[in-house]
């Protein structure tokens, strides 16, 4: 998604500063890009010299613009989660966010002009079980948004996020299994029949168009939207209807869609 994202918003004019923790991948990008784009070699995981980062970013133009899109994903059972595998989901999905936009936004306020866009998931509206620290850390970019938009909208800097269903991209084949997910697991049965569901939902969509598009439209809105979901008219219609019906009838759908009743 921000490979394509990044393609986009170049073909639109536009420059790039490429932030990846794969140096060969963030390379070659970047090399196809040309004058384009900048690559920086950084974990957004690791407390690293942003200050200085920002600084070499600013060398192609001034920061307009930032899309929030590192991702990862655990998959297991609560009780098969440790702490560590919590806290290094977060690490990436949510404190690599905050490590960004901490980075950013004094640039952004100073010049009271800026769009940060986050990346969430319709995960980070409904959960989803045994992909719960993923979920959690959805949740928190959800919430985290709504409080940065009103925060920093004063100082013209637009914030929104883009919800995505299930796609085809590196995310499937990155997916970690927490450690206790093992067969001797008293979840091991419906935790792969979980697992195997997700893998089908998303390798089933390679159009990753709706993505790409959804972050275009929250770049260049004149008023961008707060949410932008980017998902198939089923996901979007399981999430309107949450609010609206009996919890065990809803929670009774997702078991059933991922066949652990």
């Amino acid at each position: 998604m921000g490979e394509a994202t990044v393609r986009e918003l170049v073909g639109r004019g536009g420059r790039a500063v490429i932030v990846d923790l794969n140096e060969e991948r963030g390379t070659e990008l970047a090399n196809e890009l040309g004058d384009a784009a900048v690559f920086l070699h950084m974990d957004v995981t690791e407390q690293s010299d942003w200050n200085a980062a920002i600084e070499r970013a600013q060398s192609i133009g001034p920061l307009n613009v930032l899309v929030n899109n590192a991702g990862l994903g655990y998959a297991g059972a609560i009780e098969d989660t440790s702490i560590e595998e919590a806290r290094s989901q977060f690490e990436t999905n949510f404190f690599g966010i905050h490590r960004l936009c901490r980075a950013v936004l004094p640039h952004m306020r100073d010049r009271r002009s800026g769009r940060i866009v986050n990346m969430s998931s319709l995960g980070g509206r409904i959960s989803v079980p045994f992909q719960a620290m993923y979920c959690a850390s959805k949740f928190a970019v959800e919430a985290y948004t709504e409080a940065l938009r009103m925060e920093s909208g004063p100082f013209d800097i637009h914030v929104s996020m883009i919800e995505p269903g299930d796609f085809a991209t590196r995310f499937t084949a990155n997916r970690r299994m927490t450690a206790a997910s093992t067969a001797e697991s008293p979840y091991a049965a419906r935790c792969r029949s979980a697992v195997r569901r997700m893998a089908a939902d998303e390798t089933g969509n390679a159009d990753i168009g709706p993505v790409v598009r959804a972050v275009i439209r929250a770049v260049e809105a004149d008023a961008p939207r707060l949410r932008y979901p980017a998902a198939s008219a089923a996901q979007r219609v399981i999430v309107a209807l949450r609010p609206l019906l009996p919890s065990s009838l809803f929670e009774s759908l997702i078991m059933d869609h991922y066949g652990i009743r």
